[in-house]
């Protein structure tokens, strides 16, 4: 007997914790009710609070959109020439439909640069920036070429309005909606081994070298354009010539 009760009263519990729950029992508190009108106003604010917390965290699990393509895609070539300072370059393109800033960032900002650190990028347009890095003599117990890992450079993107100046602040004003484009990491090159990762480096670097050369130039005028100031004056001169000798043969027929 007292193992059927035992059992009768293990059956109850167990069943008891899978009520239906649309059974209908006289026994049920008619606290657990709700009406219609309070159970939609009180389901609408939980979905609500439930559905903004689920999207943010969809949005923090989905992958960065990237605004920017780069060239390189995740490392920059250096020559490697130990106690000299040496030049990278990466090609940076806009590929949004946004006008789009990029900074740089680097783990030894004493020992590396990037001419410019940043700029502001209309759609579809790309610059090629140059990477200055000093290379330091190998250590003893260092194999050289083995400093790969030790910098590292970020390139930052930030959705911008069209026409607006670069400035630094601008990642700092707005951190929220910054990105981060991509880590890149070093890979030194045998200056005395032709590859074809060098061939290109120094063909970006021509390139870069010939769009600062570009930049430095004055901008052209555009607007009306005189054919020679020179040519004005002597036009003038011949002028008034004409006007004077006219002059005197009128004063000398008067005579």
């Amino acid at each position: 007997m007292a193992i059927a009760d035992d059992k009768a009263a293990s059956d109850g519990k167990v069943w008891g914790l899978f009520k239906l729950p649309f059974r209908n029992s006289n026994s049920t508190p008619a606290s657990h009710y709700h009406s219609p009108q309070q159970h939609l106003d009180g389901s609408n604010s939980q979905n609500n609070s439930s559905s903004s917390s689920v999207s943010s965290v969809a949005r923090s699990l989905l992958p960065t959109r990237r605004r920017l393509k780069l060239d390189p895609s995740n490392k920059l070539y250096f020559p490697y020439e130990p106690g000299k300072q040496v030049r990278s370059a990466i090609r940076i393109k806009n590929t949004s439909k946004s006008h789009v800033a990029f900074k740089f960032q680097t783990t030894a900002p004493k020992s590396c640069f990037m001419r410019p650190p940043g700029a502001i990028l209309a759609p579809g347009e790309s610059i090629i920036a140059t990477v200055f890095k000093f290379v330091e003599h190998p250590e003893n117990n260092e194999k050289p070429m083995d400093q790969k890992s030790r910098v590292k450079f970020k390139i930052m993107s930030l959705k911008v309005n069209g026409g607006m100046d670069y400035v630094p602040e601008l990642f700092d004003e707005q951190k929220d909606q910054v990105a981060i484009e991509q880590i890149l990491r070093v890979i030194f090159l045998d200056v005395e081994r032709p590859t074809p990762a060098l061939e290109k480096l120094n063909r970006q670097l021509a390139e870069a070298e010939a769009a600062l050369e570009a930049r430095k130039k004055p901008p052209e005028d555009t607007g009306p354009r005189i054919i020679g100031e020179g040519l004005v004056i002597d036009e003038w001169k011949e002028r008034r010539e004409r006007y004077l000798a006219r002059q005197q043969v009128e004063g000398l027929d008067s005579v």
